[in-house]
């Protein structure tokens, strides 16, 4: 696996078009056009941890990622947690993934998006790429880097015509608070939105799941990691400004009754043809994602069974022969986050409740990591690999931690905010249709005494 195959297995992964087109309608109902910002200040924060794997990645140039490095930095029992908490945590983010595919997908085929229909999409995207991923390294790399051109050109490309062609809000409305609809502070608001961001921002360490199977990988990976955040990051900061500035009725898509902003403007903006289109290009994302993420987590398995740290072992770490993948371990990585799809058919809202439940579980495992170097820094450990922070190690891991230990509760607060809003939506249909059937009452008497009179 070559750089560039390395660097576009992360940026699928983190893919910018699944981050902002999965949950662009949940985090602008929340915190309207000004959410925008939560791209960049989110950004920066996971460059820091960027720095801080890509460090310790140049040293420990090992597959399976978080586990192994946290292994050498701490020990088995520190690692045995970390690994654990990001391995559920890449299982609900595949589920996620392959939920929030399932809208775009039904209204391509003209279906509708029921429970039901998107439950069975995601499984069948899931034993999709599941197959695809037992084929080998060779074929993940080739589509890797297929979705990574066809990601990137597809974001330049719609940006630039949504900007140039259907544009109808001013930059000003980025910094208007004033559309959204809040009691006193927008501080809390605005901090609610950036559940987009956080889900968008995370995938750059796939690079360093693979290091075995890439050569130079102490040289390589780091640059690859932090290639993935500046381009998957301008990427997603472009689509989602074009998407703000493209929204015609604001307090529709803030107050939810567009339920699907994203639909709504690309189909005015291009057609019918044209947003088939672009779902083809969706589609081409969130496989080549869902293939960057299962190879990330198969990786881990195997890790962990390679040194006998988790149940079946002997099982988990068998390698396919002629394939060279984890065939059991890809197949296991497979089947749970199908099972965490199924609850699609019973969760309000189930697309946000998984994938926030995902971003819980990144951010504890990244703090983990971060810890991790800063006791190993204690310890007396200095990293020599080809990559280094020099004296600023101590600087970014202390400035990271601090900020990954506030977004851990914000994840947490994320998750209730969004069971809020659905439980809102839900309370505010209901007295919609209550207030209808009473209407229809009155109206029903209205007409028997009128023939009662006569």
């Amino acid at each position: 696996m070559s750089k560039w195959e390395n660097f576009s297995l992360g940026f699928t992964y983190l893919s910018p078009v699944v981050g902002v087109y999965t949950l662009f309608a949940t985090s602008f109902m929340v915190g309207g056009p000004p959410m925008w910002w939560t791209y960049i200040g989110v950004g920066l924060g996971q460059l820091m941890v960027c720095l801080v794997f890509g460090e310790i990645v140049s040293q420990f140039p090992i597959s399976g990622g978080i586990y192994p490095w946290a292994r050498r930095l701490v020990g088995k029992r520190w690692a045995w947690m970390a690994g654990w908490v990001y391995g559920w945590a890449l299982c609900c983010t595949m589920a996620g993934v392959a939920t929030g595919v399932a809208p775009f997908l039904a209204q391509l085929f003209g279906v509708d998006s029921t429970p039901l229909a998107t439950t069975i999409i995601a499984l069948v995207l899931i034993a999709g790429t599941t197959l695809l991923n037992l084929s080998g390294t060779r074929l993940l790399a080739r589509v890797a880097m297929f979705g990574f051109i066809c990601e990137l050109v597809g974001a330049i490309v719609v940006g630039g015509y949504l900007l140039l062609n259907a544009r109808h809000q001013p930059l000003k409305v980025l910094i208007d608070t004033t559309i959204v609809h809040t009691e006193g502070n927008y501080l809390p608001v605005f901090l609610a939105s950036s559940l987009a961001a956080m889900f968008c921002y995370y995938g750059f360490e796939a690079c360093g799941d693979v290091a075995e199977e890439t050569p130079d990988a102490s040289r390589q990976i780091p640059k690859a990691m932090r290639m993935t955040i500046y381009i998957g990051g301008a990427a997603a900061l472009w689509v989602c400004l074009a998407f703000v500035l493209s929204i015609k009725d604001m307090n529709a898509a803030i107050s939810g009754a567009d339920k699907d902003p994203i639909v709504t403007l690309l189909r005015d903006a291009m057609g019918e043809v044209g947003f088939r289109a672009v779902i083809v290009v969706v589609l081409v994302s969130f496989i080549s994602c869902l293939l960057s993420l299962q190879a990330a987590a198969s990786r881990l398995v195997f890790a962990y069974s390679r040194d006998q740290m988790i149940f079946g072992s002997k099982f988990l770490s068998r390698m396919s022969p002629g394939r060279h993948v984890p065939s059991t371990a890809l197949i296991v990585m497979g089947a749970i986050p199908a099972a965490i799809a199924l609850s699609a058919l019973w969760l309000q809202d189930a697309i946000a409740t998984i994938i926030s439940f995902a971003a819980v579980g990144i951010y504890i495992s990244f703090q983990m990591i971060v810890l991790g170097a800063l006791i190993a820094r204690a310890k007396g450990w200095r990293p020599s690999g080809s990559f280094t922070l020099g004296g600023r190690g101590w600087l970014v891991g202390r400035r990271r931690s601090k900020a990954c230990s506030f977004r851990i509760p914000l994840a947490d607060f994320l998750k209730k905010t969004v069971y809020m809003i659905g439980k809102e939506e839900s309370s505010a249909i209901n007295s919609e249709r209550i207030e209808n059937q009473n209407h229809d009452a009155r109206s029903i008497d209205e007409d028997g005494s009128r023939t009662c009179r006569r």
